[in-house]
């Protein structure tokens, strides 16, 4: 899955549970992949989500906003609290 496209790579240093580094080695093998592919490929996933929060948030930036106190009080008086 290619999200995002670079001709250049720089090398970094990760620090993992062994628990996490083991399951990840685990499914590199799985899917015959490596595991800086697997680790690259949910770096730019991660990326790509947070850039659509992002856009959610800027979309919704007018909507009125409701404290917690009264979105609460709401509930109760809904019966749903």
């Amino acid at each position: 899955m290619h999200y995002m496209t670079t001709s250049t790579f720089t090398r970094t240093t990760i620090t993992l549970p062994e628990s996490v580094y083991r399951a990840l080695k685990v499914r590199a093998a799985e899917t015959n992949r490596s595991v800086s592919g697997l680790v690259e490929e949910a770096v730019k996933y991660q990326i790509l989500e947070d850039l659509e929060d992002t856009e959610a948030v800027r979309a919704r930036a007018k909507e009125p906003s409701l404290s917690f106190d009264s979105f609460t009080a709401k509930l109760k008086a809904d019966g749903l609290l």
